[in-house]
């Protein structure tokens, strides 16, 4: 993919020319591997229980709005919700401190359209497990975003704008995390929780195409994986999504946890999302 401002259609380039152009990007890896030097300031600001407690509340807040905004919201719309709804889905994506909703979306709608193919920018298959996980993300290949494949969000001007400004809210939360717990609290509440969060989230494009169980006989490598799906709201159930992707709940069955879902099915409850988009029984009944 030489363009990603191109519509979901078939690969641009042969695997030869993809190949070439998978290349680390060294501006690209300094910031993101301070963010991981960054934690070893802890033996400097050392630990405490209010440390913990924020970085775990950090986490947990900014993975959700990363899977039920980013990912099962702007991605597959599996779910609908009020302008404004929307737009704090998509400002508190951006505290994760991975890019902002329509590229995010973007890139992920493409993964599903070339799953593990040419096209796919992080196939285990294609290029690998420390490509898939990290090296698609420090590559200069994939800094655009697919507008073409954002028409249904990008006529809002406050999503582009938080599109374009996705860096604003995340520094807003590290400076947050200093005034609730000065320097430790920066370390503990921004810098680890946000690491923890990217390879947390990186492992649903690496490990769960690689590691689990695959209960539907679909045309990738995805895998249910109960222990990512633990933290990471019940992504982990990587096999079922990629049968119905269009499903808000991830963990087809009572016993499959999916954090992520309970809390969307409180928050339609008190009607901030509405018409949660369910898997249907028969495809839920087709297994291998």
């Amino acid at each position: 993919m030489t363009n990603s401002n191109v519509a979901l259609s078939s690969p641009s380039t042969t695997a030869e020319v993809i190949k070439k152009q998978r290349r680390y990007h060294p501006l690209k890896s300094i910031p993101f591997a301070l963010m991981h030097l960054a934690c070893f300031a802890t033996l400097l600001t050392g630990v405490s229980l209010k440390a913990i407690i924020l970085c775990v509340s950090m986490y947990a807040i900014r993975m959700f709005f990363l899977t039920a905004g980013y990912h099962r919201y702007f991605s597959h719309r599996t779910f609908n919700t009020s302008r404004f709804f929307q737009f704090i889905l998509a400002l508190m994506g951006c505290t994760a401190v991975q890019k902002g909703p329509l590229w995010w979306a973007s890139h992920h709608r493409r993964h599903h359209k070339f799953t593990d193919q040419e096209g796919d920018a992080h196939s285990p298959r294609i290029d690998g497990f420390w490509w898939s996980h990290i090296g698609w993300v420090l590559s200069t290949e994939y800094e655009s975003t697919d507008w073409e494949a954002m028409k249904d969000f990008a006529r809002f001007p406050e999503l582009r704008w938080l599109n374009s400004w996705h860096i604003v809210p995340g520094v807003a939360v590290a400076v947050l995390c200093y005034f609730i717990g000065g320097w430790q609290g920066l370390i503990w509440g921004f810098f680890i929780s946000t690491v923890v969060l990217y390879h947390a989230t990186f492992s649903v494009n690496s490990l769960a195409h690689m590691w689990g169980k695959r209960r539907y006989p679909t045309a990738d490598d995805s895998r249910n994986n109960w222990f990512i799906a633990l933290f990471t709201g019940g992504e982990g159930w990587h096999n079922n999504h990629h049968h119905y992707m269009a499903s808000v709940k991830q963990g087809f069955f009572w016993w499959e946890v999916d954090f992520s879902y309970y809390a969307l099915r409180v928050m339609s409850w008190l009607r901030l999302v509405r018409d949660l988009r369910m898997p249907p029984r028969r495809l839920i009944l087709v297994q291998r």
